[in-house]
């Protein structure tokens, strides 16, 4: 057990950028660390909605370090499995939940991305500052910390400042340099929105392929009459508004008109989703996750793309780990980062490895791909296929977990 010397305390202020997963993961363990922890947050409030998320591996483990789990698996969505159909809606290859000891495609405990984040939210609300609905443009460091600029509150000094605000960061856009260094697209744009429809799915993730690398998809949401769709297709970079939502469902809207099954549902309720997201697919890599003062976490440092189904487990852990060297180092910083370096690069490397087949796995271009992809999935808890993926679903699991004496709790 690495044990923290809080009387000797360094750079005790810390700014996070970003109050999803990984940003209040990293303010709960750097509060029992004895840290003061500001997280500012674009959005006007916690992020509602989205997609489910995986709790496995290690970052199961970490939820329950923090005594959440009972929460997490109260707030869980009830699914049965995957299943893949054709046009007219006929299954053609199921994988249930319960497939690789619940740790398969669809895992044991999924939860709303939405409900996580808020969940960890709460756990830190009441010793935690958030400032929402603001950014930060500016971070100047020097020897004895970071002046930092936003975008409406004024200039603050911190110790240190940690971006976890996903694979578009601005915060690594300041420290490290332009986003088209670091993230690695894919060849794949996603659409993700909540629908309310009465579309039967009977508990199971239905997932529709069709050629030109078209994927639309549906699974239960949490709520009665709540589905969460899914639109994916492959393609050529894309220039296009992140900021324009009717363009980019107008986009979406195109790519996916004549296609069978129930994407014309899918499409209608589309225009009218709360939550509407749309975004490349890409991993983010770096050879060093921080720069002087300033360190990425979760998605902004190391995205491995949902196909991996590991972001939420590295947001989790690297929280974890992160909040334990700085504490281990008593904020020295220059070897807390070291440290996080060391802990988390092989976990990253090892969740960065894509499935077999990729971005073509999950989209295949023609009719005969999409064959051999049902064919496979059919064989995916058989010899030799099982063993394949039960490798790739194990590397949620695969890091030995630092125990860290964060007792210094001034809650």
């Amino acid at each position: 057990m690495r044990t923290a010397y809080i009387c000797a305390m360094s750079n005790n202020e810390i700014l996070i950028c970003g109050a999803g997963i990984a940003g209040p993961a990293l303010a709960y363990w750097l509060r029992k660390g004895g840290f003061t922890v500001t997280v500012v947050e674009r959005a006007p409030e916690p992020r509602p909605g989205g997609q489910t998320v995986d709790l496995r591996g290690a970052g199961r483990t970490v939820i329950e370090r923090m005594g959440l789990m009972d929460r997490a698996r109260a707030e869980s969505v009830d699914q049965r499995g995957l299943a893949l159909v054709d046009h007219s809606g006929r299954t053609t290859a199921r994988v249930p939940a319960d497939s690789f000891c619940g740790e398969g495609i669809v895992s044991e405990i999924e939860i709303l991305r939405g409900d996580l984040a808020h969940l960890l939210y709460e756990a830190t609300r009441p010793d935690t500052e958030y400032l929402f609905d603001d950014t930060v443009t500016g971070i100047d460091q020097d020897a004895d910390g970071a002046t930092v600029t936003f975008e409406k509150a004024a200039p603050r000094r911190f110790g240190l400042v940690v971006g976890a605000d996903g694979p578009h960061s601005a915060t690594r856009a300041l420290a490290f340099g332009p986003e088209q260094k670091f993230v690695h697209p894919l060849g794949l744009y996603t659409a993700w929105f909540t629908a309310a429809d009465d579309l039967e799915l009977d508990g199971w993730y239905l997932m529709h392929n069709a050629p030109g690398g078209l994927v639309a998809s549906a699974r239960p949401g949490r709520l009665p009459g709540e589905i969460k769709a899914g639109l994916s297709f492959r393609s050529a970079p894309i220039a296009y508004d992140r900021r324009d939502v009717a363009a980019q469902q107008e986009l979406v809207a195109q790519r996916f008109a004549g296609l069978g099954w129930e994407t014309p549902r899918l499409l209608r309720a589309m225009h009218t989703a709360p939550d509407f997201f749309f975004d490349s697919v890409g991993q983010v890599r770096l050879d060093r996750w921080s720069r002087g003062r300033v360190v990425l976490l979760g998605d902004a440092g190391y995205c491995a793309t949902p196909l991996t189904g590991l972001g939420t487990s590295l947001a989790l852990v690297g929280g974890y780990v992160l909040a334990g060297e700085l504490a281990a180092a008593a904020g020295d910083h220059h070897i807390a980062f070291r440290r996080y370096d060391e802990v988390m690069r092989p976990y990253v490397s090892q969740a960065q490895q894509l499935p077999p087949g990729g971005s073509s796995g999950f989209a295949p271009s023609g009719r005969l791909g999409i064959r051999l992809r049902d064919l496979s999935m059919r064989q995916m808890t058989r010899w030799p296929m099982r063993n394949v993926l039960a490798a790739q679903f194990a590397k949620a699991g695969d890091i030995t977990l630092p125990e860290y004496d964060l007792a210094a709790d001034t809650r």
